[in-house]
């Protein structure tokens, strides 16, 4: 019996080394809730908070040092929810795509460092990735980041077990 192929998850012919930013989306193994937990404000207007959890923190630490490891590489904003992580890594290199690294090479070795660091197995395989081609599309990626523990419960990632 043939498998089903799969669909590719990269644009065909894209150089994920070039400059630009991009909208990720990383999911824990089997949608387990273990990044954080997101409580809502008891008085009206007060935003809801997202407590990362043990390993929660070690992406924390993870996304933040991404600069640090890979020149060029910048992490503009991110969301730890309890099972995904959204972030808009931003590649500038002056147009020199050999001096920087894929887009994957970034993400699989963020989440191998996590999964090292942790003693368990974090993510499910591969990750969504949205290049961004305006301001205007950075602009909504960047307010879903911002506005998704608010919306936690209406989001595609949800599970009631956060």
């Amino acid at each position: 019996m043939e498998l089903a192929k799969r669909k590719p998850n990269r644009l065909e012919a894209f150089d994920y080394a070039s400059d630009g930013t991009y909208f990720i989306t990383i999911c824990t193994e089997n949608r387990k809730c273990i990044l954080s937990r997101i409580t809502v404000g008891a008085t009206i207007g007060r935003p809801p908070e997202v407590a990362p959890t043990k390993i929660g923190q070690c992406v924390n630490d993870a996304i933040i040092s991404i600069s640090s490891h890979y020149a060029g590489v910048f992490v503009d904003r991110y969301v730890i929810m309890p099972n995904p992580v959204h972030l808009l890594l931003r590649i500038d290199n002056g147009g020199r795509p050999m001096a920087a690294p894929t887009v994957s090479r970034i993400i699989n070795h963020t989440k191998g460092f996590v999964s090292k660091q942790c003693g368990i197995s974090v993510w499910q395989k591969g990750f969504y990735d949205h290049i961004i081609r305006d301001e205007r599309d950075y602009l909504i990626r960047a307010k879903y980041i911002e506005d998704n523990p608010a919306k936690w419960m209406e989001d595609d990632y949800y599970s009631s077990e956060a």
